[in-house]
């Protein structure tokens, strides 16, 4: 059966966070060799290259945070644009960030057409809007914007409204939540694992409930932030969080994804090379990747 061709496209964005770095996370990511892993699955493949993103050293240097908003929310319709496109020609979509805000279009865009199941697999909730948000960092807010919360400009990218009902959505991997963005959540009627239901129960376990709460859909979406890993195994993220999940479960996890055989598209944000062992993180990104796009042990 010939496999469908992945579309890989990045979007080098800063934007949505404080931190410098995560825009050099597509190149690190290509660096590491992610056409030939998925080359040797036996996927065809094709480079768009990396979205035009506004360079942060030409904005308002006092805009910061929502200052940024302006030049985030054009840049995401982009993203939806081309997530919308690939699902109508048949292609996985795999859009290599840049700022976990990146979300807020390419999710919008691979629910175009109809709507699909999300798996939010990182250590932060992503689901604070302007009026919760500590920081008014953008990368913490693009889950609450597909669900319709938070600033108009960024939940009506694309297409008007909410992208995602809260029973489309898992998230997984979850340490750390700011006081007002955990109430909003146990409010969201969110499927929600936290590290504290991985250790309890196991990564396989909370992995195959989390694909049976999305059983409504035909075609899954993972969000990966490469800051649901433990920083000792990932040390090249903008935000870590001690406590995470290892690199054996992580593979596990992607692997029980795969054989669900629902995947049809996938965020890998978060990477930072400047502050990466050699290029350790990105690696281990492109190794996900394969993981949850077929490969297997035996």
């Amino acid at each position: 059966m010939t496999k469908p061709t992945v579309s890989i496209v990045g979007i080098p964005m800063d934007l949505g966070q404080s931190r410098r770095g995560v825009d050099m996370g597509p190149s690190a990511i290509r660096y590491a060799g992610i056409h030939d892993r998925l080359r040797g699955l036996g996927y065809p493949t094709e480079d768009l290259g990396n979205l035009e993103i506004r360079e942060r050293a030409t904005l308002p240097p006092e805009g910061g945070g929502l200052g940024f908003l302006p030049a985030v929310v054009p840049a995401a319709l982009r993203m939806y644009k081309v997530g919308k496109d690939a699902i109508a020609q048949g292609r996985i979509p795999l859009f290599l960030g840049g700022d976990h805000s990146i979300s807020a279009g390419t999710i919008g865009g691979v629910t175009h057409q109809e709507p699909a199941g999300v798996l939010w697999v990182d250590a932060h909730g992503d689901f604070n809007t302007p009026e919760t948000s500590p920081s008014g960092n953008i990368h913490g807010m693009p889950l609450a914007a597909l669900l319709g919360l938070g600033s108009a400009e960024l939940v009506n990218v694309g297409r008007k409204g909410a992208k995602l009902e809260a029973r489309d959505v898992v998230l997984l991997g979850v340490r750390d939540l700011d006081a007002a963005e955990k109430l909003a959540l146990r409010d969201s009627g969110i499927n929600i694992f936290t590290m504290s239901d991985i250790d309890d129960r196991g990564i396989a376990d909370v992995a195959r409930d989390a694909l049976d709460r999305l059983r409504h859909r035909k075609r899954l979406h993972v969000s990966l932030d490469l800051d649901v890993m433990d920083p000792r195994e990932a040390p090249g993220v903008g935000t870590p969080v001690t406590g995470g999940i290892t690199y054996r479960e992580a593979h596990l996890l992607m692997e029980i994804l795969a054989k669900d055989d629902r995947v049809g598209s996938a965020d890998v944000v978060e990477v930072n090379p400047i502050l990466d062992t050699k290029n350790q993180t990105a690696e281990m990104a492109v190794e996900l990747i394969a993981s949850l796009l077929g490969k297997a042990i035996l």
